[in-house]
């Protein structure tokens, strides 16, 4: 304590003269090659554009397995299923086109897709939604409030679509990832939710945590026309013609072709890093990088704060504002030692910076997070993500359903390569002037008689049919279909399927509860992804929204809520799910709850409205009200009498009281 009073007297003598060391008041050199933006701007230029997109394109490389994976999932899940490259006699060809060529037809019975609707259909009917819970108790109405607010965001952004269709990729892919911002779009400035295809997203192939928390770098590939490029990127005409420089070739519409894609249908060929296959494309590269620089991490004894600072903010936030602490304390008679300073302790941290590049190396746009919540706007999830390693819920089932295409195309040869009603007529048989057309011809008719000479071995014509299609062919498909629904978890029951002749209702529920325990690790895991949206969303929403603004659920009575940003600011907020308020389970028990509560005389016909879920509910509460609101001003309402009227405003007849409410009630 002895050395820090010498200091910070040293330096109150030199705030004195007027004068400062000049190593405290300027970056040293070696802050700036610590700082690692700054030493890539002196010392690379503009080739540190060039570092930034070698290594988003090796994180791009290392994915290329995902991608391929991920499209044959998708394959099979869609029905191209037949479509896996072989190699017979050294020419590469699709299993498709070898069943073709010995004759058979590549049949397929799609059991991937009904699974995945099976799934999306046990996630539709829990689905479920955040809620904000205030750290603070005392704050809890607030986190009610954001709540509500959350809720309203969710629909701006159909966000019961988006999750499902999201779902359905991490059912295929298992790997999801959400983009959250904020801005203008559809003539709105509000927080959006945006679904990244994960052919675009490239991530840091170092990843081990399956939270992401240890991510480097990560980004996406845009591939947006001149004109939205211009919106994003442009804001002078200098702008506007540098943009038109870099890409010649896509801001002329003359040089725009139609290719051969059909629309609703999608292709994985040629897909490249840097060079876009769509013409008139605007190749755009996004990357979120993870830089170092010197940094104070600051504890402020007067108001118990910590924080950080950068370093060249030193002098100013924590050397002068100390200084002026010693002279008011010393002014006020403090000892030294009982004068509250800041503490500083000097370490290198780590922040996000982000670049929109052109994959010529040219710099759109690059700087510090905007983000309050000081990370990414991207919310990503891998399943399961053991060692750096995806492996999704189709995967899992593909080998079974190869098999039991191979089944049914087997059975179906066979069937056709079997002998069905072949006649077997001797030559010698055969009559004078009759020819085997015409012996084909008359067995063919259900009537026909056949003329034949008996031979003198005393064969006579006969008729083969040989049943060689019962060979355990049937005994394998149904096996196969078993493991099927075991491998998967998804049984008969999950599937709607009626069950056995005296099966209770409890045991047929019991199975339906136990096959959805087998997809309840990848449910959770899904909402885990869901509440990490949600808190970026609530921390976008506490930057952005810096004025009053009343929000109201669609179709729920009673849900309008002012947000005062100076009360929500600065709240902390813990994520939880609940189970979705829309759900017809939830709102069933609610409304049975309320009508009980109303039963009882505990709330009035107003709040039974308010809260519950009738489709009637707001004109009836608005017919209520208005009826009130005449009654107030002295109106007579529609079907009450004048003299009910006077009397119940003279208040001296209890009996007209009550009749003029049960008048309104009815």
């Amino acid at each position: 304590m002895t050395y820090i009073c010498k200091v910070y007297k040293h330096l109150f003598m030199v705030k004195k003269k007027k004068l400062f060391y000049m190593s405290r008041i300027t970056p040293s050199k070696d802050d700036e090659e610590m700082n690692t933006v700054k030493f890539s701007k002196k010392n690379f230029g503009d080739r540190r554009a060039f570092d930034v997109l070698m290594e988003a394109q090796h994180y791009w490389n290392m994915m290329d397995d995902f991608r391929k994976d991920r499209e044959r999932n998708k394959r099979y899940t869609y029905g191209k299923q037949w479509d896996d490259m072989i190699c017979v006699n050294g020419e590469a060809m699709s299993e498709e086109e070898y069943i073709e060529r010995q004759g058979s037809v590549p049949l397929k019975n799609n059991l991937i897709r009904r699974l995945v609707r099976n799934v999306l259909g046990v996630y539709r009917s829990q689905m479920k939604e955040p809620t904000c819970t205030a750290r603070d108790r005392d704050e809890q109405k607030l986190g009610e409030t954001m709540s509500t607010i959350l809720q309203c965001n969710m629909q701006l952004n159909r966000m019961n679509e988006v999750n499902a269709r999201s779902m359905e990729e991490f059912l295929i892919s298992g790997f999801i990832v959400h983009r959250k911002s904020y801005g203008w779009r559809n003539g709105k400035e509000d927080c959006w939710t945006d679904y990244v295809q994960p052919n675009n997203f490239f991530i840091d192939n170092n990843m081990r945590d399956f939270r992401g928390w240890d991510v480097t770098c990560l980004g996406e590939v845009h591939d947006v026309s001149f004109g939205q490029l211009c919106e994003n990127f442009a804001s002078t005409p200098e702008d506007y013609r540098k943009l038109r420089d870099i890409y010649k070739w896509a801001s002329k519409k003359e040089f725009i072709a139609s290719y051969a894609e059909r629309f609703g249908y999608s292709r994985l060929e040629n897909y490249d890093f840097l060079l876009t296959s769509e013409p008139g494309r605007c190749r755009v590269i996004e990357v979120w990088r993870k830089e170092q620089k010197p940094r104070y991490r600051c504890h402020d004894y007067q108001n118990g704060d910590i924080f950080k600072i950068d370093a060249e903010d030193y002098q100013e936030q924590v050397v002068n504002v100390n200084l002026q602490r010693i002279e008011m304390g010393k002014a006020a008679g403090m000892p030294t030692e009982e004068i509250p300073i800041i503490t500083a302790e000097w370490f290198m941290d780590d922040y996000w910076y982000f670049y929109y590049l052109s994959p010529f190396g040219d710099i759109l746009k690059e700087g510090e997070t905007p983000f309050e919540h000081g990370s990414h706007p991207y919310v990503f999830k891998a399943y399961p993500f053991i060692d750096g390693e995806i492996h999704s819920f189709v995967s899992d089932v593909i080998d079974q359903q190869r098999y039991t295409n191979r089944l049914i195309t087997l059975y179906d040869w066979i069937m056709r390569a079997s002998a069905k009603g072949v006649l077997l007529m001797p030559d010698d048989c055969l009559p004078d002037g009759v020819s085997m057309e015409d012996i084909a011809e008359e067995w063919a008719q259900f009537n026909g008689v056949i003329v034949y000479k008996p031979s003198s071995s005393g064969k006579i014509p006969q008729q083969v049919a040989n049943n060689s299609t019962n060979i355990g062919i049937t005994e394998l498909l149904n096996l196969q279909l078993k493991f099927f629904e075991d491998i998967s978890g998804v049984n008969g029951a999950l599937q709607g399927k009626p069950g056995f002749s005296g099966q209770s209702a409890t045991m047929y529920n019991q199975q339906v509860q136990n096959s959805t325990m087998s997809l309840l690790d990848m449910l959770e895991s899904f909402s885990g992804f869901i509440i990490d949206g949600a808190y970026k969303d609530v921390k976008n929403m506490q930057q952005f929204y810096d004025t009053k603004r009343v929000f109201n659920i669609a179709g729920k009575s009673g849900a309008q809520i002012e947000y005062d940003p100076k009360k929500i600011r600065d709240v902390e907020f813990d994520l939880s799910i609940t189970e979705s308020t829309s759900t017809p389970a939830y709102r069933q028990m609610a409304n049975d709850i309320l009508m009980q509560l109303w039963q009882a005389q505990a709330i009035s016909v107003e709040q039974l409205l308010e809260h519950g879920d009738f489709p009637f509910a707001d004109e009836l509460l608005q017919s209520i009200k208005a009826q009130k609101e005449q009654i107030q001003q002295g109106g007579v309402p529609q079907g009450v009498s004048p003299e009910v009227m006077q009397q119940a405003q003279q208040g001296a007849n209890m009996d007209a009281v009550n009749r003029l409410h049960n008048a309104i009630a009815a």
